[in-house]
């Protein structure tokens, strides 16, 4: 962060310094809303949540290292006390901002978002100091977050920003103006938020739209709804895919053994091989995105390649692949879900199981109104065309439809109520040289059943006795 004094904070965010000594002492770190996990000298902000109230913790964070709390009331440490704590830390960031040289790139999308945002961040550390943000930290709490961990000395500030509306994305955009903005897709994660993937569309081009005539605009050429955000903006556009009409081109796409993606990186400069770790064929698009962005910050296309290359899994449960010793291999992409990602998840899993057996749990997908359960059967009907072999479904509703799907295209499949039983279920099923898929929404946490069977490699998760087809 830049340092700023005590004083000047308060005097920036419109509050009213209490319980400080000295206004004049500095805050060095950024912005934090875990009392568990704060950087020494940073702010601690004191939000007040559904389930717990941040000012509650105020002065354990201090105890841990905060300098200073944003807080609505006195707390009894050195705080800044304002009407609204994230409206706070909104003012605060676009006045952080303002004093950076730094380049801002945001980057948003339906799905793949966290993925790019990683992959982006390593390719431009080749090219100058990078802040990025910190896992799927993409809200108006997440981007005050990432702009107060960087400084003089940073020279790109890469955003991932969501939204859940109409207009979030440009409240983002309005506190940090961007130089580069990425649209990814538009798919039909939150559907049943914004009713219809035409206002998906809507929110998700406020990326594009404020960009200065000399910003750049990186834009999915394969995907209609975010290729027409090119007449919403005053930027230069650079078209990505595997399109002969992108700027930025994939040709040869491969996949390994282990689900990962080779191809040809093709640019108006010239091209390159790229053999990615990430598992699964959909990172080539977010590469692509990547590849843009840094090619606009001065790499060559050998410099790309090699980035893109190099780069490995930066964020928690997404693609997540353990190798158990006794041959079992679990992909952990139990972060989050929608169709889109589903799909992709799926796809990847049968990449990997050429010649071995797949298996695939899934939870329920949230927030996609109406046309929710169409969606869950579609997965099934996908997971019978793809050949997989075992699905365990946990839920209820819309677990149902996914299994009865598959079912009926003759997969063997079973609905189970939790994450106890859908252990249960692999102990019965796994055997040496089956691939895991354990994939669902966030508020599923099957993240936690993911890394037990990836624990279980021991033999506490396989019988002996056991013996599936």
């Amino acid at each position: 962060m830049v340092p700023m004094t005590f004083a000047q904070i308060a005097d920036v965010v419109g509050g009213t310094l209490h319980d400080a000594d000295d206004a004049d002492m500095q805050v060095t770190a950024g912005m934090d809303y875990d009392s568990r996990d704060v950087r020494l000298g940073g702010i601690f902000l004191a939000l007040a949540g559904e389930r717990v109230d941040g000012h509650d913790f105020a002065a354990d964070a201090v105890k841990g290292g905060s300098a200073l709390v944003l807080a609505t009331r006195p707390v009894g440490v050195p705080a800044v006390v304002v009407d609204d704590v994230l409206a706070a830390a909104g003012a605060l960031a676009s006045h952080l901002a303002a004093r950076l040289t730094a380049r801002f790139i945001g980057i948003t999308g339906s799905s793949g978002k966290t993925s790019t945002k990683d992959l982006t961040a390593h390719v431009l550390a080749a090219a100058g100091p990078t802040v990025a943000t910190i896992g799927s930290h993409n809200s108006e709490i997440g981007t005050p977050e990432t702009v107060s961990r960087a400084d003089e000395a940073t020279r790109f500030l890469v955003l991932e920003m969501g939204a859940r509306g109409i207009g979030h994305l440009r409240q983002l955009t309005g506190m940090v103006p961007l130089d580069v903005a990425a649209v990814l897709n538009v798919g039909t994660a939150h559907l049943g938020e914004f009713g219809s993937r035409d206002a998906i569309a809507q929110a998700k081009g406020e990326l594009v739209e404020d960009l200065r005539p000399e910003g750049l605009a990186v834009l999915n050429v394969e995907d209609a709804a975010v290729r027409a955000m090119a007449s919403r903006t005053r930027a230069h556009v650079v078209l990505t895919g595997r399109d002969l009409q992108a700027h930025i081109r994939a040709e040869h796409v491969e996949l390994d053994d282990k689900g990962r993606a080779r191809f040809k990186l093709v640019t108006p400069e010239g091209r390159a091989d790229v053999a990615l770790h990430l598992v699964g064929e959909h990172h080539v698009a977010n590469a692509l995105t990547a590849a843009a962005i840094g090619r606009e910050a001065g790499l060559s296309v050998d410099q790309l390649a090699v980035r893109l290359s190099t780069a490995r899994p930066a964020s928690r449960w997404r693609m997540e692949v353990t190798e158990r010793p006794d041959g079992v291999t679990v992909v952990n992409d139990a972060y989050n879900a929608n169709p889109d990602s589903m799909r992709a998840a799926l796809m990847a899993l049968a990449a990997m199981s050429r010649g071995r057996r797949a298996v695939a749990v899934l939870g329920e997908m949230r927030e996609l109104g109406a046309d929710s359960e169409r969606e869950h059967a579609r997965l099934g009907e996908l997971v019978a065309e793809l050949g997989i072999a075992h699905l365990i479904t946990v839920g209820r509703t819309e677990a149902r439809c996914i299994e009865q799907a598959a079912r009926h295209g003759g997969v063997d499949a079973v609905r189970v109520a939790d994450q106890d039983a859908a252990f249960a279920e692999l102990r019965q099923r796994l055997r040496p040289g089956h691939v895991v898929l354990v994939k669902a929404s966030r508020d599923a946490d099957l993240q936690t059943l993911a890394e037990k069977v990836a624990r279980a490699g021991d033999g506490a998760g396989v019988d002996a006795h056991d013996h599936v087809a």
